[in-house]
């Protein structure tokens, strides 16, 4: 059974000008110029280097900590990779206001914990990289630095059963 809370450091990602970053598309999530990569292990290596000021995330993430981000993460094409270079990097979760919903589907479907925290942008000023958090799954409840807590969508069940499975190929062969 996957632990249904997690607990890392956080990586909040912000613009240059210090803002929460939104809007980011699965282009400047893993850049269009490596889609010939087919080995999953091999994307982490280029997670978010196309967004301005996070070129170099990939060498100082660790395995399990947790990405941050604002309203639509994920937004455009349908890019899988862009859901795989942080499974590949050991991503324990994404926290963000919303996400795309092509984005969205892709990390429920291959058991990548993505959380909607409401609100976020209200708060943003509370979190900052290298923080800690922790985040249930179950109750949708993130816990900052042990002190503060913030109220997120917890996962569906379906969602929790994709993410106990693995992903959804092996959901699929446990219900059948």
């Amino acid at each position: 059974m996957k632990p249904t809370q997690i607990t890392g450091r956080l990586w909040v990602l912000t613009t240059p000008d210090g803002a929460l970053y939104d809007d980011i598309d699965t282009d400047m999530i893993f850049h269009n110029r490596y889609l010939h990569i087919t080995d999953v292990a091999q994307m982490g290596q280029y997670a978010l280097d196309n967004l301005r000021g996070w070129e170099d995330f990939a060498k100082r993430a660790q395995p399990g900590d947790i990405v941050m981000a604002g309203r639509n993460f994920g937004a455009g094409s349908s890019r899988q990779q862009a859901v795989d270079c942080f499974r590949a990097l050991g991503i324990a979760a994404i926290v963000a206001e919303s996400f795309g919903a092509i984005y969205k589907r892709n990390a429920i479907n291959s058991g990548l914990p993505i959380v909607s925290l409401p609100g976020l942008a209200d708060s943003a000023g509370a979190f900052h990289s290298g923080d800690t958090a922790s985040v249930d799954f179950e109750t949708g409840m993130v816990i900052l630095n042990g002190t503060q807590t913030f109220a997120a969508q917890p996962f569906s069940q379906v969602q929790m059963d994709i993410y106990q499975a693995g992903d959804l190929f092996a959901y699929g062969k446990q219900i059948m």
